[in-house]
């Protein structure tokens, strides 16, 4: 039986969704942040013949992200996001949506797979001294190299964005400094009570090689280790992954992006 969720099915609905922390990053963001009963979010579940939840659904705009550990009903799952005119994208690790994707009757325009990665522990705990915290102050500075690195996408990029969630915690940017300028850096994102995902990682063509962007990624996840939040992050390129791999992280799958 799959029915919307409410406040009164919290405490259910995160024992399941809080065994894959890392995993399930954006939908407990989104419900810490926003609970269950928005125009704009709302929450389902699905419950076996016990009445237990082992399936969970969220909508934040037009986007939908599912989870479920094992079997589940992707069928039903594909008709709450058919009936729904805003419907735009599904998100969500590849085990799950590409059980969902068959029932999906819109057509498909878009599809893009990433690594997925998480780390629980490091493995390699270099020198990160040099690693300055940023404050929003420097959003302007940090948006200005995100915008001279080639591979970043541009448009998701603001100052204001970027002020904005170092404000309202959820993100925090890490940054080395040299020459009067910043160099490198790296950045959280969705950052929720249990998890946070890095992005933002990036280094100044001139400034390469001497492993400023490993610095950085170890003062995030020092940190947040620390806090006890599990971390995780998407990748693309292998070079960057092996990387990742050195200082602790393994990968958990890949995620996957459908637009419709």
């Amino acid at each position: 039986m799959i029915r919307r969720l409410t406040a009164g099915d919290h405490d259910e609905c995160f024992q399941l969704l809080e065994r894959k922390r890392a995993e399930n990053l954006f939908i407990i963001g989104d419900i810490e942040g926003y609970g269950y009963d928005q125009a704009f979010q709302k929450v389902w579940g699905e419950f076996d013949e016990n009445g237990k939840m082992i399936a969970v659904l969220l909508k934040y705009e037009g986007n939908y992200i599912p989870y479920a550990e094992g079997e589940f009903d992707a069928k039903g799952f594909a008709n709450i996001m058919d009936e729904d005119s805003d419907f735009k994208m599904m998100s969500g690790l590849k085990e799950v949506t590409e059980k969902i994707r068959p029932h999906i009757k819109r057509p498909l325009k878009k599809k893009r797979q990433t690594f997925y990665a998480k780390c629980t522990k490091l493995l390699y705990n270099g020198d990160f001294s040099i690693v300055q915290q940023a404050t929003p102050d420097d959003a302007e500075d940090l948006v200005t190299i995100l915008q001279a690195i080639p591979e970043f996408d541009k448009g998701n990029i603001s100052v204001e964005t970027k002020r904005r969630g170092l404000i309202d915690g959820t993100s925090r940017a890490f940054f080395i400094k040299e020459d009067g300028k910043i160099v490198s850096t790296a950045s959280t994102a969705a950052e929720n009570s249990k998890s946070a995902m890095i992005v933002g990682v990036a280094t100044l063509a001139n400034y390469k090689k001497r492993g400023f962007a490993t610095k950085c990624v170890l003062r995030i996840s020092h940190e947040l280790l620390q806090e006890g939040k599990e971390l995780c992050l998407f990748y693309d390129n292998p070079k960057a992954g092996a990387i990742y791999k050195r200082i602790g992280f393994e990968d958990i799958g890949y995620w996957m992006m459908y637009a419709y």
